[in-house]
């Protein structure tokens, strides 16, 4: 069943090429495998979501994909509620169907393997083979200076994937195993201090640069601000989690004492996304620039959580409030990102400073952004209020009034000035979108043709006349705030998964 769940986005992607209808084969199958994805929730620990395949002897490599705990799980059922999101939202430029649609199952399909492999080596191809279309989308369909974008974007993972398969190589040799099972099994015993240093370093800077830690997260910002919608939904929202899912999976079980060496640093990059970003943040003068940091921003207060996983393994609260803040940023971010593709669409300005009282025409468009906005900050009752309590309770479970603040409690207490900073932004940002008085925007004289420039003149558009969101364009956002308010209203709908 499991390997059905991976295989049949990619299967799906072959058949569009192949000539099958583009829009309907991926909906289908995101639909269908969402339906497979919350019946796994359901029944994870049956052997039907086994699978494994010989590949080859030596080294011994099984194509294998299982659910060993509910984080498996949870990423899995992240990806099939964005992929479905993702695939409904947006509109494919006339004749570039195939590659609109297909790439993003290939994504799908790809997060899908990376997060259900069982083997090293798939576990590391899958995440590859996901990024392929993601570069492609954002070259040939993205906007602005897409090319540069794709270029920094291919170049900053490429660089990082290089660093962390030489953290997964050192690893595999050092245990003997490419099978994850097996690697937390041997755990520590064989690998000594020293290693344990080197491989945590190579690990969080591999998996850093592709979650975007601070300084490595300059290449996320511009490729989510020029990507096509469903590419920023599944990368920000889905793929980007990769990172954290193997730190998570990988780094703390089998190399807990060199992170705790490293443990002042990260604390100290993981302030950097909060603190510095937030502050980026507060300057993007366009809707998309913002989205694109507070999503690189929004990575540190999961970094905190880990952080306090490192500094205390025995913190109950640790893990768990890292995967449901994954969860909930996933959903809320894709929301957004969504949401920002139809107001462009609408007005065809992204420019903050150029919209204002599009709640007067689109009263559905305004309720939808503001549940996205408001999770973005963490209202309660919403999943991100869950996660963010879940992390600041984290970093306070081993505090001793006598001892005095720990490193983690510290930086705990700088991230909290992350919640103003995510106020700041997004309230600024639902106030210039659809409060106030519209607002008429411009073209540039670069957007028209010579043609056009001479005789006519820009031509003029308002937010006044700008249409609302209709029925089949309000189903994928509201798929992504139901999740936002079941696990806002009930986090043990994920946390039932981690016991």
């Amino acid at each position: 069943m499991l390997a059905l769940l991976v295989f049949l986005p990619l299967a799906a992607f072959l058949a569009i090429l192949l000539g099958v209808p583009a829009r309907l084969t991926a909906v289908g199958v995101s639909a269908f495998n969402l339906v497979l994805g919350v019946s796994a929730a359901g029944t994870w620990h049956c052997s039907c979501w086994s699978f494994s395949l010989p590949v080859l002897e030596k080294p011994a490599l099984h194509l294998a994909f299982g659910f060993p705990d509910g984080m498996s799980v949870i990423m899995v059922l992240l990806t099939v509620i964005v992929t479905l999101a993702a695939v409904l939202s947006g509109t494919a430029p006339a004749g570039r169907e195939k590659l609109y649609f297909g790439s993003s199952l290939l994504i799908s399909g790809g997060a899908l393997g990376a997060f259900a492999a069982t083997d090293l080596f798939f576990f590391y191809a899958f995440h590859e083979l996901a990024l392929i279309p993601t570069f492609l989308m954002i070259g040939m369909l993205g906007r602005g200076d897409r090319r540069a974008a794709a270029w920094k974007i291919t170049i900053y993972l490429g660089l990082g994937s290089i660093v962390l398969l030489a953290g997964l190589v050192w690893l595999a040799n050092l245990t003997g195993t490419y099978d994850m099972g097996k690697m937390v099994l041997v755990r520590t015993h064989t690998i000594d201090p020293a290693a344990q240093k080197g491989i945590a370093a190579l690990l969080l800077v591999g998996f850093g640069t592709l979650v975007s830690l601070f300084p490595f997260h300059s290449w996320a910002a511009p490729a989510y601000a020029s990507a096509p919608a469903p590419v920023a939904m599944l990368h920000a929202g889905v793929l980007k989690k990769f990172g954290l899912y193997g730190l998570l999976r990988l780094a703390i079980p089998l190399v807990p004492h060199g992170l705790q060496a490293w443990l002042t640093p990260l604390l100290i990059l993981l302030l950097g996304n909060v603190l510095w970003v937030g502050f980026v943040t507060i300057s993007q003068k366009r809707l998309d620039g913002m989205l694109g940091n507070s999503s690189v921003m929004h990575m540190g207060y999961i970094f905190l959580a880990i952080a306090a996983l490192i500094a205390f393994p025995a913190n109950p609260l640790a893990q768990p409030a890292a995967i449901v803040l994954m969860f909930a940023h996933g959903v809320s971010i894709a929301l957004l990102f969504g949401l920002a593709d139809r107001i462009e669409r609408s007005t065809g300005t992204l420019d903050l400073s150029d919209m204002g009282g599009l709640a007067k025409s689109a009263p559905k468009l305004a309720f939808l952004f503001g549940i996205a906005a408001m999770a973005a900050i963490g209202l309660p009752g919403l999943a991100n209020f869950a996660g963010e309590i879940l992390v600041f309770l984290a970093a306070f479970w081993s505090y001793n009034g006598q001892a005095g603040l720990g490193p983690v409690q510290i930086a705990c207490i700088f991230s909290l000035w992350g919640v103003v900073i995510s106020a700041v932004y997004m309230l600024r940002a639902y106030r210039n979108i659809f409060q106030g008085r519209s607002v008429k925007t411009t073209e540039s004289a670069a957007d028209l043709t010579l043609s056009e420039q001479i005789p006519q003149g820009p031509s003029v558009k308002t937010t006044e006349s700008a249409a609302d969101l209709t029925l089949a364009e309000q189903i994928p956002a509201l798929l992504l705030v139901l999740a936002l308010v079941a696990v806002g209203l009930y986090p043990n709908l994920l946390l039932n998964l981690l016991k």
